[in-house]
């Protein structure tokens, strides 16, 4: 049997749905009714923390959404996933890239080489296991044909749909997972 991983603030169409183990808490479920137990992956709203933070017209209470993943990730073990650049780290006090803190350390990778078809480079945090026992990582050499959208001029590659940007590639998906998998946990799931 595989071990339960939940994972917090997913898409509706998430791509965590059809891969096995994993509890989906997307905003029918309400992630904030989780009632904790396993080790998670949390992709909370970025929008208030990116980069282009203010354009963004959040829900009452969205900011907050990330600091208590952040919670949820030290008292459960897992991943946390923003965006590179995210202030949420430096707001909760974690760890740069390569870092550490009390509870994890903090990896910065580029979601292309989970198969995302532009660079979208990628925070994650990591709380329950060493650094040298994560899964094997992929790595490719080159540049991506697309990337995120932004002002600057990225010669003749297209920009990925706004869907696209917020989607977790499926080679992502399954390393998350496995990397919650190994964390180590308070309590065992329910």
């Amino acid at each position: 049997m595989t071990p339960l991983v939940a994972i917090l603030f997913a898409r509706r169409d998430s791509i965590y749905k059809s891969l096995p183990g994993c509890d989906v808490w997307d905003v029918e479920r309400n992630a904030l009714k989780w009632p904790g137990g396993c080790p998670v992956v949390a992709h909370p709203p970025c929008r208030v923390w990116g980069r282009l933070r203010h354009f963004a017209r959040p829900e009452q209470g969205e900011k907050d959404l990330a600091v208590w993943s952040v919670e949820q990730v030290r008292k459960w073990g897992g991943v946390l996933e923003h965006p590179d650049k995210s202030t949420l780290w430096q707001a909760a006090n974690l760890p740069a890239p390569g870092q550490r803190d009390a509870h994890g350390f903090t990896l910065l990778l580029p979601q292309w080489w989970f198969g995302h078809r532009a660079e979208k480079r990628t925070l994650f945090y990591i709380v329950g296991l060493a650094p040298d026992a994560l899964p094997e990582i992929p790595f490719r050499l080159g540049e991506p044909d697309f990337v995120i959208q932004s002002r600057k001029r990225h010669g003749h590659r297209p920009h990925v749909s706004k869907a696209e940007r917020e989607l977790t590639p499926l080679q992502m998906a399954k390393w998350l997972c496995e990397v919650a998998r190994k964390c180590s946990v308070r309590e065992s799931c329910i």
